[in-house]
């Protein structure tokens, strides 16, 4: 009798975002009625053929073609808006993402975007090459921790880590998501999404985590910015597409924010001349916010979990919804 086999192609420059050998030993050892097979991105199409299960970054749609037997899409990534959540249900295929460790990174990521802009660090290294002091400017514009607000636009589980690092800085903290908690969790303050306009109008620190569906294109628009606290800063690490650029500049330029964190931007990377790149006032990270030396240890150890719960017929944890324009604004 043929074992199932669980193909893997978790590829990467960064050892920290790839399978390493121990891995492999690992899962083997853990399901040893499981043929595990690894493979480059560009072999995975010429391979799905025999496989039960996938493992990987990146999977086209037009994979499925060649995966007769394929029953699950498994993916370590927090967001599944770049894989094909809609063609892999019509094709009777599970597709999860993973979730639980990427708040950790995260929030160490956001604070420090947050403190780089209410301790004048980002401006202290601007100027120090041409200036010889510059303390009366900092004491204009730096701003304390203790005391402010935050608002998480999209406060799932990487929001409650950020929450609890955000409170341990003595922050109050509003989490926005269109299914709020019934109880307190987390010394959160609950909003729903249709009540968002009031939530970020008395935060003065608003973070997007938003995932990129039909419902959340463009979310933060000129409208939203507009209900903006005055000098208010503002952070995305969710998705590029939940942010009108353009509307985010005019916010700044206008003097309305404080100034603007951001892990992700269309398009990717900005080019040289990019308005975003050259304001003074806004902090670009490379899609970074998630970097993590215990990453895939922690990837692993989900996708395992959800693999005995695959055999025991049991549901599937990250299960991800098919697109709609009714797609719940939640985060990761």
């Amino acid at each position: 009798m043929n074992r199932p086999v669980v193909l893997i192609s978790l590829k990467s420059p960064h050892s920290f975002w790839q399978l390493s050998a121990e891995h492999e030993r690992a899962l083997s050892a853990a399901f040893p009625d499981i043929e595990f097979r690894t493979a480059s991105e560009e072999d995975v199409p010429h391979l799905l053929t025999d496989a039960h299960v996938y493992f990987g970054w990146r999977f086209e749609s037009s994979w499925l073609r060649d995966a007769p037997r394929l029953r699950w899409i498994a993916s370590p990534a927090a967001g599944t808006d770049h894989l094909p959540a809609a063609e892999a249900h019509s094709a009777g295929v599970a597709l999860t993402r993973s979730y639980g460790f990427h708040g950790k990174p995260m929030a160490e990521h956001a604070m420090g975007l947050i403190l780089g802009f209410s301790r004048g660090l980002f401006m202290s290294q601007r100027v120090q090459r041409n200036r010889t002091w510059w303390k009366n400017d900092l004491a204009e514009g730096f701003f304390d921790l203790a005391g402010a607000t935050m608002t998480i636009v999209g406060c799932g589980s990487i929001g409650g880590h950020l929450a609890r690092a955000a409170r341990a800085f003595g922050m109050d903290v509003i989490g926005v998501r269109r299914t709020p908690p019934v109880a307190a969790e987390g010394g959160i303050t609950w909003m729903h999404t249709s009540v968002v306009h009031q939530a970020v109008s008395v935060a003065d620190v608003v973070v997007d985590l938003l995932p990129a569906t039909p419902a959340t294109d463009r979310f933060f628009d000129p409208d939203l910015f507009s209900s903006c606290k005055p000098r208010s800063l503002f952070l995305n690490l969710g998705r590029a597409a939940t942010v009108d650029q353009w509307a985010l500049l005019a916010a700044l330029s206008a003097g309305h924010l404080r100034g603007a964190a951001l892990d992700v931007f269309d398009p990717k990377p900005l080019p040289a001349r990019h308005p975003l790149r050259l304001h003074p006032r806004v902090v670009l990270t490379p899609k970074s916010a998630t970097l993590c030396r215990t990453y895939m240890d922690e990837a692993v150890a989900f996708f395992a979990d959800n693999l005995r719960r695959h055999l025991a017929g049991r549901p599937l944890n990250g299960l991800a919804e098919v697109p709609t324009t009714r797609s719940p604004i939640t985060g990761g």
